[in-house]
């Protein structure tokens, strides 16, 4: 190999080193941001879970038979 082959080489390999840090970048930014969004979603869950627990523990449903019997 000659001088030149490898020092093209060497910056074949620093340009995909290049793009491979901005893809790890975007992808964690990515990661950091459903991170979020998925506490969000679970909060709003159990908000809505306590919801509906304290309804139906409110809720008398009436022991008799339905109109069509």
């Amino acid at each position: 190999m000659t001088e030149k082959e490898i020092e093209e080489r060497f910056m074949a390999l620093e340009v995909k080193i290049a793009y491979m840090d901005d893809f790890i970048e975007k992808l964690q930014q990515e990661a950091v941001e459903n991170q979020k969004e998925i506490k969000i979603l679970r909060d709003e869950n159990k908000i809505l879970s306590g919801r509906i627990q304290d309804l139906s523990e409110n809720l008398e449903i009436p022991n008799r038979k339905p109109p069509h019997y």
